[in-house]
């Protein structure tokens, strides 16, 4: 087949997945990409609330792309997982930011303004019954026409990957954690 017998889609959904690192800064790579040839990108954060490399670089940026760029940063840390869970959180604020995150997220993905909506880490809020697989599915299905989304995080459903356009599985081979080694600043966040 020719190149020229391949159509463009309007928009799609992106999905980077897995237990291997790598989902946060592959949306990262996205959003440079987007911002490059002029979108309008929404990044919303569904999980890190504490400061990590990504954050520093999206506020280093935003003068740069005013109104061109959103970050929403809404959760309250890790939920249900174990020693790394956020301390002094209750269930129920975990619950009521990741519904607070997925109102911005659902609002900017439907309302037509924008052309690219990342919601990092919102596969770890479905997995981890914050939010519901009805609300992931509602925002792919009631996205605006021209409006492509990515979802990172872990734990994708499964029998959502026929609702996507692009899936990848970030599959970990080694991790220096395995060795009780701490996350590296630069590298892990």
């Amino acid at each position: 087949m020719a190149f020229e017998d391949f159509e463009t889609k309007e928009s799609v959904v992106v999905v980077y997945t897995g237990e291997g690192k790598g989902k946060t800064s592959a949306s990262v790579g996205l959003l440079a990409r987007a911002l490059g040839t002029d979108w309008k990108v929404a990044y919303i954060q569904f999980i890190k609330h504490w400061n990590v490399g990504e954050h520093d670089f999206i506020h280093k940026i935003q003068d740069t792309f005013g109104d061109k760029l959103l970050f929403h940063k809404g959760g309250k840390g890790f939920f249900d997982a174990g020693d790394i869970s956020a301390k002094g959180v209750s269930e129920q604020e975990h619950i009521q930011a990741a519904r607070d995150t997925y109102e911005t997220a659902l609002r900017v993905a439907t309302n037509g303004e924008y052309d690219l909506v990342i919601c990092d880490e919102i596969n770890n809020a479905v997995h981890d019954g914050l939010l519901k697989k009805a609300d992931m599915k509602k925002l792919i299905t009631d996205r605006a026409p021209s409006t492509s989304l990515c979802f990172t995080g872990r734990d994708f459903p499964p029998e959502f990957i026929e609702l996507t356009d692009i899936a990848t599985d970030m599959t970990k081979l080694k991790h220096h954690y395995d060795d009780k080694f701490l996350a590296n600043k630069g590298i892990d966040y």
